[in-house]
């Protein structure tokens, strides 16, 4: 059975630039040895004078880190004339956390390993550590630690969560090309509902609205239920 190898893919295409270093593509030399996935929430503090602690209330969630150390070794080259310097190998990696002019950020990519892990991120910090050299200051092996954060968008995020119910207000984002008529449509199956829409977000344009802006859905009074 072969080893199946981490992979990255870059999902800016326009970020891509193989003159710096960056492709759309690309596999670790070795697998790590092991990763770390670390998922919190922000609690905030509710102080009330008499008691032992405070109360928690949630206040939304975190994203998702992944770390992991990746190993690169350029020794099979050689170690004298010949030696290869390692960061031809490292250039890549250290590449996604660098401003990319196209796009004028870091990439957003996605790293998978087999059927284990799948992680769309952008890295907020890779870490270049070199620990052999050739005997002319070579750098011939380095370890490359990376520190990944989860990209979603507001839109997936929605969608994951499934904040609605049918007698619940519910959230969800505002599509290029909407208007409230539309959403009405949509989620009363009547487009003539979209004041109720309107009511419940203030200084939203019912014809224009903004692209990604975040509407409270409300649930329609039974009179007014379709």
């Amino acid at each position: 059975m072969s080893l199946t190898k981490i992979h990255f893919e870059v999902l800016d295409k326009a970020a891509v630039d193989r003159a710096r270093g960056l492709s759309d593509r690309f596999v670790a030399q070795f697998n790590p040895t092991d990763y770390t996935l670390v998922k919190g929430a922000q609690l905030a503090e509710i102080g009330i004078p008499g008691v032992d602690s405070p109360v928690l209330q949630f206040v939304r969630g975190q994203d998702e880190r992944l770390t992991l150390e990746l190993l690169f070794d350029t020794t099979a080259d050689g170690m004298g004339e010949k030696a290869t310097d390692v960061r031809t190998l490292t250039r890549q990696v250290y590449q996604l956390v660098k401003i990319q002019p196209a796009t004028h950020a870091p990439p957003r990519f996605r790293l998978t390993w087999g059927k284990g892990l799948s992680f769309t991120a952008i890295a907020e910090q890779v870490q270049q550590r070199f620990t052999l050299f050739s005997p002319s200051g070579i750098p011939l092996r380095a370890t490359v630690t990376l520190s990944l954060r989860e990209y979603k968008t507001l839109e997936q995020q929605l969608a994951e969560l499934k904040l609605q119910s049918p007698d619940h207000t519910k959230v969800r984002a505002v599509r290029r090309g909407e208007t409230l008529a539309t959403i009405a449509a949509r989620e009363y199956d009547d487009p003539g509902a979209w004041r109720a829409i309107a009511d419940r977000n203030p200084g939203v344009d019912p014809r224009r609205p903004r692209p990604g802006t975040v509407l409270e859905i409300p649930p329609l009074a039974p009179g007014n239920a379709p």
